[in-house]
């Protein structure tokens, strides 16, 4: 059929479809009602209007798949409309898809299903047409295969020959029900596949006129591999939860522009506030300033950018009074497939007590603290470092005040407790200013 052969059946369709990517921006579309992507989009950006859409009661099930169900009208026409998440074609997440029945152009005196048979062809959705006996008239391929068979095999054959009988039972009810209307039904279906395993599907059935019988027409789009994966990411998300509020860890999951999407009531006692107060917020609020934070600002760029997926590193946090800690942190990229993450989970497996915020310390300092830490006496440091005992003895006694530490067994100690030694380093190292490791 040439473009020009199959356009003229289109806007004789009283069927129309479309897919949208996560933007609601039309990437394809079929059928009467919008058979050019302009018109398309301007049915899909009326869907979230309030004054010309009417959302039915959903059942639980729709709702939680994230079906949508209403009429609408639409440039003087009203149609039933069914739309929900993913795309049709493969099944490929992202975006939205829907179909559209234009109730107004349903005229059974006037139409037959040749128009439809011949779009279905080309429709990435499962259709068939049936007569009142429950007899396929006409199956297109992507019927067929949810049966494991072709289309010619289930022309000409019944309903009984390829369904369980309490799905027969079910078909034939709606059936009757579209036939004695004369009206379109939309629903979602549960069925029972070849293999006896569950399905679902989401679609319409309406009246054709076949000569002077009226018949059945549908046209549904198979979601049980769609339900299937909500339902695990539903129970990995449960599983997710409880761990992050039952181990301990204080935790959270941020969103690649840093705030907070998720947060364990260990990381909020923390913080010293509240759960409901941190979520939305930016996560860098919190962070405490610090000569490692340009590290951490790079590792987290490679994280959404995918250049990495694990980081090991360390932080200084301000709590909410006032008060300085410092973490030891492990990001994780969440998502893949994609150029960018979706998010990163940050871990605290350790934290060091709070306190009030110390001024930075110097580079002999520090490494006065570490050759302390190793028990390297007074006259072995001050040699190591080129220093008069003179020039020691003042350092430390800087150190024992800004510490508030009275003897040298407790400035070792109060440098591991707030952080400023590596607890998990020998010989003893600088936690402080220490650049991300690598991916862990």
């Amino acid at each position: 059929m040439s473009d020009m052969g199959l356009s003229t059946l289109l806007e004789r369709m009283p069927v129309s479809w479309w897919e949208a990517d996560e933007g609601l921006r039309i990437v394809n579309c079929g059928g009467g009602a919008f058979h050019d992507p302009g018109t398309a989009q301007r049915f899909v950006d009326s869907l979230g209007g309030t004054a010309d859409g009417r959302r039915e009661g959903a059942a639980a099930d729709d709702r939680e798949a994230g079906i949508d169900r209403r009429q609408v009208r639409f440039g003087g026409r009203l149609f039933d409309v069914t739309s929900y998440p993913g795309r049709l074609a493969g099944g490929r997440r992202g975006g939205t898809s829907g179909l559209a029945v234009d109730i107004s152009a349903l005229d059974l005196g006037r139409r037959d299903h040749t128009a439809f048979t011949d779009f279905a062809d080309y429709a990435p959705a499962a259709a068939f047409i049936r007569d009142a006996g429950g007899r396929y008239l006409w199956a297109n391929h992507a019927y067929a295969h949810l049966y494991g068979t072709s289309a010619e095999a289930v022309i000409g054959s019944s309903v009984t020959d390829f369904d369980a009988p309490e799905d027969v039972a079910t078909f034939q009810t709606l059936d009757r029900q579209v036939l004695s209307s004369g009206r379109p039904v939309r629903h979602t279906l549960d069925y029972h596949r070849p293999d006896g395993s569950p399905g679902r599907a989401v679609g319409h059935r309406f009246p054709v006129a076949e000569g002077d019988r009226t018949c059945v027409a549908g046209i549904y789009i198979d979601i049980t591999d769609y339900t299937l994966a909500l339902s695990q990411r539903r129970a990995a998300e449960e599983d997710l939860q409880a761990l992050s509020e039952h181990s301990g860890l204080p935790c959270a999951l941020l969103s690649t522009g840093g705030r907070i999407r998720r947060v364990s009531a260990s990381a909020a006692e923390l913080l010293r506030v509240h759960v409901p107060d941190l979520l939305g917020r930016p996560a860098h609020r919190y962070l405490a300033p610090a000569e490692d934070l340009a590290g951490l600002r790079h590792a987290w760029r490679d994280l959404v950018n995918r250049r990495r997926r694990r980081v090991q590193t360390s932080a200084a946090f301000l709590d909410a009074r006032g008060e300085e800690w410092r973490a030891r942190l492990l990001l994780t990229a969440v998502g893949s497939g994609s150029r960018r993450a979706r998010g990163v989970w940050v871990v605290l497996p350790h934290h060091t007590l709070p306190h009030r915020p110390l001024p930075p310390l110097t580079a002999a300092q520090l490494r006065i603290l570490t050759l302390l830490s190793a028990g390297h006496g007074n006259n072995e440091i001050a040699a190591s470092l080129r220093l008069s005992r003179q020039t020691l003895d003042y350092h430390l006694g800087r150190l024992r005040e800004l510490l508030e530490a009275p003897t040298r067994l407790a400035l070792v100690s109060r440098a591991y407790v707030l952080g400023i030694l590596d607890p998990q380093a020998w010989p003893p190292r600088s936690a402080v200013g220490r650049r991300p490791a690598g991916p862990c």
